[in-house]
């Protein structure tokens, strides 16, 4: 089974687009650092019904240290089989070097998708390509206001967002065994980019605290399985712990925009 046809089967099990995100911040968790590992596994626990996917961001565990690495190995070990997950790691290396990034998280850690920096070339995402039942999401038009600096300027006839799906294209032309999709930031999510990206599976980043609005999908005629992430809506939402809750409501709200 691809990758992308196991996220469409997690999608249609649990009627939800839904990604939760993992972000964790010690200065936000009562208990500092060592309180991460049951705070994870209470929103882990609490959310897996509603989630499409997971995605643990790579930056906030790094951010703590050798503890935090420690964290993240063990929570990958204990996350739902059910439940794809997505490493948020934006990797980009050449040659040996990505090589080892793709083993780390694939072979090591058994993530089913991670996501890349696409801009150092096609060859870069090689290391990437040939792993059966895994993704990658290539980062397209990102959520920030700094995306306009490079991704949505043109190159050679076409906006350089529109080449990075081309390399999803490639990939798949080339009957490589990973699954490319692509990361589209939701504030940024305009008509004029989705209709000019490849039908392949997006990662949605940019709803909850970053503030997108779910209006620019509606009306989506893409087929592939897609899905919208929260994270500090969900983890974080001020003075509301009822993580199921939350889930539940993002679930139903991305539900009636996409349906």
């Amino acid at each position: 089974m691809t990758y992308s046809e196991r996220l469409k089967s997690r999608l249609e099990t649990t009627g939800s687009a839904l990604c939760v995100g993992l972000d964790p911040r010690p200065d936000m968790t009562d208990g500092g650092v060592d309180a991460i590992p049951e705070f994870l596994r209470r929103v882990i626990g609490e959310t897996a019904e509603f989630a499409a996917a997971f995605k643990p961001n790579i930056a906030y565990f790094e951010a703590m240290g050798l503890r935090g690495l420690e964290i993240l190995d063990q929570l990958l070990g204990e996350m739902p089989k059910e439940v794809p997950v997505i490493l948020d790691a934006k990797r980009s290396d050449i040659g040996e070097t990505q090589k080892y990034y793709a083993r780390s998280y694939f072979e090591n850690w058994e993530v089913d998708a991670v996501t890349l920096n696409p801009f150092l070339g096609y060859d870069t995402l090689e290391p990437f390509l040939d792993w059966e039942g895994k993704g990658v999401y290539l980062l397209a038009v990102t959520s920030n206001s700094g995306s306009v600096d490079f991704q949505r300027r043109d190159c050679e006839g076409k906006k350089l967002f529109e080449r990075v799906g081309e390399l999803c294209e490639r990939a798949k032309s080339e009957g490589r065994k990973t699954t490319a999709g692509l990361v589209v930031g939701l504030t940024n999510a305009d008509g004029d980019v989705l209709e000019n990206l490849p039908d392949v599976p997006l990662l949605v980043p940019g709803l909850g605290a970053q503030g997108g609005s779910l209006d620019s999908l509606a009306g989506s005629s893409r087929n592939a399985a897609s899905v919208i992430n929260v994270s500090r809506g969900i983890t974080y939402a001020e003075g509301n712990n009822d993580y199921a809750g939350l889930a539940r409501h993002w679930a139903d709200e991305i539900t009636k925009i996409l349906s």
